[in-house]
């Protein structure tokens, strides 16, 4: 598969259509920003971060597993959770791009790796990061973006910062956004390994 930016616009289209998220992700990507740099935002909103993150694949990730995960998140306290986030905000502000100590930052936080560490930023700068997961890795694999498989355990921050590296890149060379590239790399995901 080659990505082109023909193919990121109509899978990105498809998302819109066929994804029964998008109207929930879009509303967060298009608010939450926003709420959490003002800080008019409460504890339902970084536990939804949470739980978007594994609620998004739709079954995909057992209950089990997933809901450890989420109640490891819910006990921090409010207050800790908000310091993380105002001290990543300060280092967005600050136009450093320091990938590993926001991310750092947020694994600081019970129940938060590298992957869900990556919603947040996601969801906290949609115009410079976006997730990071099994499936949107294979895609940027299977198109010659990234050498490595996905880890077999959590991404490392070294490998985070690869996979974002090469997102920037795709998003530069086909002039769109962490938002539409991720929505493109589900649908490509779901069309080409779904069944497989």
């Amino acid at each position: 598969m080659e990505l082109t930016r023909s193919l990121i616009e109509t899978k990105a289209a498809e998302y819109r259509a066929q994804e029964p998220l998008y109207p929930v992700e879009r509303e967060q990507i298009e608010t939450l920003p926003t709420a959490l740099e003002r800080g008019a935002y409460g504890r339902r909103d970084c536990e939804w971060i949470v739980r978007w993150y594994y609620r998004r694949t739709l079954g995909a990730v057992p209950d089990d597993e997933r809901r450890p995960a989420e109640e490891r998140f819910e006990r921090n306290a409010f207050e800790t959770v908000r310091s993380a986030i105002d001290d990543v905000l300060e280092r967005l502000d600050s136009e450093r791009d320091d990938v590993a100590t926001v991310v750092d930052r947020l694994t600081a936080l019970e129940g938060v790796g590298v992957e869900v560490a990556s919603a947040f930023c996601f969801f906290l700068d949609p115009d410079r990061y976006i997730v990071v997961g099994e499936r949107e890795w294979r895609v940027l694999r299977e198109a010659g973006e990234l050498d490595a498989p996905y880890p077999d355990s959590e991404p490392s921050v070294d490998a985070y910062e690869t996979y974002l590296e090469r997102c920037r890149d795709v998003c530069d060379r086909f002039e769109c956004d962490m938002w539409t590239l991720y929505r493109a790399l589900w649908r490509c995901w779901k069309e080409q390994f779904e069944k497989a």
